[in-house]
């Protein structure tokens, strides 16, 4: 079995300008291009053509179709990466069903929590069907007994038990809504964002466009994205569809163990687009860059996207380095800033350049929330850097504002609002919470703070996440980045946040601790706490967590401060010298 090939011989490539998803993969499906799946060694397990995949679809939407389910009814699929989640998710689509996509269980154990996620996200969608991998059928029959609307649940075979029968397909059009996306950060609380066909449309022009990736001829996609996160979804199925391009799969767990097969299967299959979070090139720069493959050759991968949360230029740095002598091109990044309530992207960094800081004043981003540029950059006490995320997508707008709505100038710091064709209308079912985020004139509040600079727009940081001390702004982030610069944690081990004491705002930093005995506890928490004071100059509390509790993360794998301070005020974190629940609330 050999991988799918990256042109269609006989079909020219569109770059997207279709009007539906159905659409996309009828256009696609006359083609020779299509998926390809891979596994933690690298073997390539299966593939499917998109002729295959709209077969396979088209069987699935007349078995739905003649199960009696009617158009407009919500399908929740379980978003692993298997060929069944493609007939499941298409075969909605032609049956005129709203598939909603949702995330696999991460980690060992935590069932009731995953099924605690599961009724919610069945409770917010009004999902009548629930399918899934093998695996997961237990959860979603545990989750759906409190749902008598949820007639059908089970793993892929309830699907393929259903007769085909001889009925008219139903494909969803231009008007219609094409999914509802959970957004991350809502696993307790979801908020289903309604993406529409005509939105996704727009977005994936922008993307696929000279303004984004500037797809050409002979691309080839390589991603292990998970499919129920909007970059995976969006951009490593939908975009690619859109035009035509091969993609090859390897599952996020999979790339978890071996992060270098992402890298060989690039190598290997001249990938060319290929995308991830700073925390996916960590990883790969960290377990791969001592034993690099002498045949790696990544001089084929021209678009080296970053998104999906705060950019880390020092990882990107590292990764260039230990990865250039293998082909790899450090001018190939393109960071870039977007949010599933507007389908995806929403700004892209010029190509070729690679990646762009600014480094600015940290006391005039605190104190007067401008970003000044530092005296000197050196200086990490007193310099912040923040990396520069490009121009807002044709057709969209962006602007910065301040606290009284104004539009704010150039490094001016605010609260970053979008407006377009690729904004959502609301989440589904949601009215106020829809009126929060969304104005009447359409434009959308993001929740992510930002500054203007040269027309680019440099993302700072989650409004939410904001901590204030004494009238001093401080990211969470620069706590988080300052712990594991002393390499006292790993990457992504520590979480920031603050409690009002009721004197005053405190900040807590809750970490794992990866050491055993009372002794080795203190430890740690002093030498956290140290370098909190060191770098922010500010005094914490210390909360450790135990490595087999971990911290919560999101419903795309971000860590969740939100959840993680919820379990600190719930006394589920002690600190090492005194066990009981934190007073404060």
């Amino acid at each position: 079995m050999d991988p799918l090939p990256s042109r269609n011989a006989r079909l020219a490539q569109r770059r997207a300008g279709f009007t539906s998803v159905p659409e996309m993969l009828d256009y696609a499906a006359q083609g020779q291009t299509g998926i390809s799946f891979y596994n933690a060694k690298g073997d390539l397990l299966s593939v499917l053509t998109w002729r295959e995949v709209r077969e396979r679809a088209q069987v699935t939407a007349r078995k739905l179709i003649g199960a009696g389910f009617a158009v407009g009814e919500r399908l929740l699929i379980t978003a692993d990466t298997w060929p069944g989640f493609f007939d499941s998710f298409f075969g909605a689509q032609y049956a005129g069903l709203v598939p909603v996509p949702v995330s696999i269980p991460v980690g060992i154990g935590g069932k009731d929590a995953y099924l605690d996620q599961l009724r919610r996200q069945l409770f917010a969608s009004g999902a009548v069907a629930a399918v899934g991998i093998d695996d997961l059928a237990g959860f979603l029959a545990d989750a759906a007994r409190e749902f008598p609307a949820v007639r059908l649940h089970g793993g892929k075979d309830v699907l393929d038990a259903l007769p085909e029968k001889p009925v008219d397909l139903r494909p969803l059009g231009p008007a219609d809504l094409c999914y509802i996306q959970f957004s991350s950060g809502s696993t307790r609380h979801p908020h289903g964002v309604q993406i529409t066909q005509r939105a996704l449309m727009a977005n994936l022009a922008g993307m696929t466009g000279p303004a984004g990736l500037d797809v050409v001829p002979g691309d080839r996609t390589a991603s292990w994205l998970p499919l129920y996160h909007d970059m995976g979804l969006i951009g490593f199925l939908m975009a690619p569809l859109s035009c035509q391009l091969s993609i090859d799969y390897l599952t996020p767990r999979d790339f978890a163990r071996r992060p270098m097969q992402w890298l060989n299967i690039i190598s290997r299959n001249r990938g060319t687009i290929s995308y991830s979070p700073s925390f996916g090139y960590d990883l790969a720069t960290r377990r791969g860059a001592t034993q690099v493959p002498a045949d790696l050759d990544l001089s084929s991968w021209r678009r080296a996207g970053i998104g999906g949360d705060m950019i880390r230029p020092e990882v990107l740095q590292r990764f260039a380095d230990a990865f250039e002598p293998s082909g790899f091109d450090r001018k190939a990044f393109i960071p870039s800033y977007g949010m599933a309530e507007v389908c995806l992207a929403i700004t892209f960094s010029p190509h070729d350049v690679g990646v762009r800081t600014d480094v600015v004043d940290r006391k005039a981003l605190g104190e007067a929330q401008l970003a000044m540029p530092a005296s000197d950059p050196q200086d990490s006490q007193r310099a912040r850097r923040f990396v520069l995320c490009g121009r807002v997508l044709p057709g969209h707008l962006l602007e910065v504002r301040g606290p009284d709505g104004g539009v704010r100038a150039d490094r001016q710091v605010g609260r970053i609002f979008v407006q377009g064709p690729s904004v959502m209308p609301g989440y589904f079912g949601e009215p106020e919470a829809t009126q929060e985020v969304l104005s009447d004139d359409g434009w959308l509040d993001t929740g992510d703070l930002g500054y203007w600079l040269a027309g680019e727009i440099v993302v700072t940081g989650r409004a939410k996440d904001l901590i204030i001390i004494n009238g001093r702004n401080v990211w969470p982030q620069d706590i988080e980045w300052a712990i594991e610069a002393k390499r006292l944690v790993k990457n992504g081990d520590a979480a920031a946040f603050s409690i009002d004491t009721g004197e005053g705002e405190r900040v807590v930093v809750a970490v794992l601790a990866r050491v055993s005995g009372e002794e080795a506890r203190v430890a740690l928490a002093r030498d956290v706490a140290g370098a909190v004071r060191e770098a922010i100059a500010v005094d914490c509390d210390v909360a450790l967590v135990p490595p087999t509790t971990g911290l919560p993360t999101t419903s795309s794998g971000k860590l969740s401060r939100a959840r993680t301070k919820a379990n600190y005020l719930a006394g589920l974190y002690a600190s090492p010298a005194s066990p009981s629940k934190p007073a404060a609330a």
